[in-house]
């Protein structure tokens, strides 16, 4: 679970590489979007990978067995569809070849990658949602209980 946990968080980390690489190219809302696309792809990146890597020790050593919760799942579900509906409109714009734009085809592909991502994230925010509604707790393990006749000497 702590995989789980810190796959979502890293993806959702993706979001503080955007003021720090900022690289837009053109005027108005469409290079603005591109741009934003591009370094939350970076951001992505480096932020999945550092999760991972936690997530693997802490899943390994046994010290973070709780499973994710609701608000995580919905919140990464939410900024997942977020980032698809705004990387779809950038590749068919990236795809009309508008001036001003370096080269069309890695910026298409970074879009797509951001679709890509985008799509993933929503995933990974259900499958959380779902395992807390199925009510998975991998801390408790089933009980199986025997019925015993009472022993305290009281009849009724």
């Amino acid at each position: 679970m702590a995989m789980l946990r810190l796959l979502a968080v890293g993806l959702l980390s993706g979001v503080i590489a955007v003021p720090l690489l900022w690289l837009q190219r053109g005027e108005g809302f469409e290079h603005a979007r591109l741009a934003a696309l591009m370094a939350l792809d970076m951001g992505q990146f480096a932020g999945v990978s550092a999760g991972l890597v936690a997530g693997f020790v802490l899943a390994a050593t046994g010290r973070w067995s709780r499973p994710p919760g609701h608000v995580l799942g919905t919140i990464t579900a939410a900024f997942g569809v977020l980032v698809a509906t705004q990387a779809w409109p950038t590749m068919s714009w990236v795809d009309g070849r508008p001036s001003g734009l370096g080269d069309p085809d890695g910026e298409w592909f970074m879009a797509f990658l951001a679709l890509t991502s985008g799509v993933f994230t929503t995933l990974v925010g259900l499958s959380i949602v779902l395992v807390r509604w199925s009510g998975y707790d991998p801390r408790t393990a089933p009980v199986r209980r025997q019925r015993r006749p009472r022993r305290d000497g009281l009849r009724g």
